[in-house]
């Protein structure tokens, strides 16, 4: 591995950028990604940060199952963001479609449309999850095996 590829493998391990995405939950997965941010349990001391735009960010956090309004859009920001690019799935809805899955206008979980990196499941995933979540993210990375299986979160 060349050194330029080293200090960019080093700036994207140390600094990731997410991108937090609504796509159909009930706001219970999303007030655990928002508590997982605050001083209590501060993600951010792994150097993470919450971008508002795609084009910016390193991963992207989803939570809830995939509607059919909301498909295309999902597909549409994952493809603004740049290589590589990664994705968590937080909560048992964005995992595998939940208690919505079945319903008329529910597709299933996040993997159904775009690949997933970490599972995180629970209903609400506990913010102790989700940062267990990032983290083994960023160690898998770290790692470099070039393993692309995805992490499961118990």
């Amino acid at each position: 591995m060349g050194l330029i590829k080293k200090i960019v493998n080093w700036g994207r391990i140390k600094s990731p950028w997410i991108l937090h995405f609504n796509s159909g939950a009930c706001n219970g997965c999303d007030i655990e990604i928002v508590a997982a941010l605050t001083p209590l349990y501060d993600i951010e001391r792994f150097g993470i940060q919450l971008k508002g735009t795609p084009r910016h960010a390193d991963v992207l956090v989803c939570s809830g199952p995939v509607t059919k309004q909301i498909e295309c859009r999902l597909l549409r920001i994952y493809e603004q963001m740049a290589e590589p690019k990664f994705v968590v799935a937080v909560g048992t809805c964005a995992c595998s479609g939940g208690v919505f899955k079945g319903c008329y206008n529910v597709g299933a979980g996040i993997d159904t449309v775009i690949p997933v990196s970490v599972y995180i499941p629970g209903c609400p995933a506990s913010p102790q999850a989700i940062i267990d979540g990032v983290a083994k993210l960023l160690q898998s990375l770290q790692d470099e095996n070039g393993k692309k299986k995805p992490i499961i979160i118990r």
